[in-house]
């Protein structure tokens, strides 16, 4: 009975060897036939199409460009989606938040803010976190793994008041198209002293766009103070430009910033417009002829029996009639003055020789 046995389950363990050196071919090709039926052509997208879709980087060979630096001042109400919440919320988080995160998680690299205030994303200028960390007398523990922790109440996010942000305005030669995007984000710490009111602000440390842009296309935020459904995601808030900032630096010969040629705040809020309207006539120029400027139009309704007549000539005609008729209606008006006057006395006239006769 023992020996059967034995003889059973090597036969049972046979076939199942045989099974599984047998499944494998098996599955190989019913895969291959899945992948056949189901085999997509990817077509190639032209330049054209590409356009249409934001690009990770900034051509460089273009034929025109123009950097600008905005300040974001979150308490406007275009720009509080990347405040609110100030404390985490599940996974709802403001922007500083979440890259915060990111940069203890050494998953995002952060660049030393220059005192010139210009960003410079090579290795030499990297940011270590724990130096971050001193700097702006943030508590943090070190973990078993030697991994930094930070409570969300020691994070200050309720402190990160603006934001500077850098846009490239380009024309690229290739699609014949105009582009503006931000390529470098830098969060600004308001602190007031201990002894004394006044706010002042630290530029902390420079982000390149191009390297957090995924990261930030998986974090939404709200994007609507009406409908709270309404969110997207941090990346569609740059790429769509939904913000709202002021010019407060471009790249210059100089080297100077808006406030350090502008003697007053009227005088930066001019420069300030002159920018804007460059980059707008600029843009606007590119495919918009201008207008001919025309003082005497032909109008085909005003030509009677050969004879042509102008625009100014029509108006001239209008403006004599228009004349000729308010001296006709107050000329009527002081001639029925005088017959109702004549009227008037006359009656009463006549009132009075009757009272007489009696």
């Amino acid at each position: 009975m023992e020996a059967t046995k034995k003889i059973l389950i090597l036969f049972a363990v046979a076939l199942i060897g045989q099974y599984t050196l047998a499944q494998p071919p098996a599955r190989q090709k019913e895969e291959t036939k899945k992948g056949n039926e189901t085999q997509v052509y990817e077509v190639p997208l032209s330049e054209r199409a590409k356009s249409q879709y934001p690009t990770k980087e900034t051509p460089q060979e273009v034929v025109w460009k123009r950097d600008v630096y905005r300040v974001l001042d979150l308490n406007k109400e275009k720009n509080a989606s990347l405040y609110y919440p100030v404390q985490p919320m599940g996974k709802s988080m403001n922007l500083f938040t979440y890259i915060f995160r990111h940069i203890l998680d050494n998953s995002i690299t952060a660049y030393d803010y220059n005192i010139d205030g210009y960003e410079n994303f090579t290795s030499e200028h990297k940011v270590d976190p724990k130096e971050l960390l001193e700097n702006y007398s943030i508590y943090y523990e070190y973990g078993e793994d030697s991994t930094i922790t930070v409570n969300p109440s020691d994070m200050p996010t309720n402190e990160v008041l603006s934001y500077y942000i850098k846009e490239s305005h380009y024309f690229d030669q290739r699609t014949s198209t105009y582009n503006h995007r931000v390529t470098a984000i830098c969060p600004v710490l308001h602190r007031s002293g201990e002894f004394a009111s006044e706010v002042t602000k630290y530029p902390m440390f420079w982000l390149k766009y191009d390297e957090i842009a995924a990261l930030l296309s998986l974090q939404t935020v709200m994007s609507s103070s009406y409908n709270n459904v309404s969110t997207m995601t941090l990346d569609d808030y740059f790429t769509k430009h939904c913000y709202e900032g002021e010019i407060y630096k471009t790249v210059n010969l100089r080297n100077m910033a808006i406030s350090q040629y502008c003697k007053d705040s009227a005088s930066v809020k001019k420069e300030q417009e002159r920018i804007e309207g460059e980059l707008k006539r600029f843009r606007n120029g590119l495919w918009n002829t201008p207008k001919p400027q025309i003082e005497e139009t032909v109008d085909s309704t005003s030509t009677k029996e050969g004879v042509v007549t102008t625009d100014k000539e029509d108006k001239e005609k209008k403006e004599k009639k228009s004349t000729r008729s308010t001296r006709k209606k107050k000329e009527t008006k002081a001639k029925s003055k005088k017959e109702s006057s004549k009227s008037k006395s006359s009656s009463s006239a006549k009132v009075s020789v009757r009272r007489q006769r009696r």
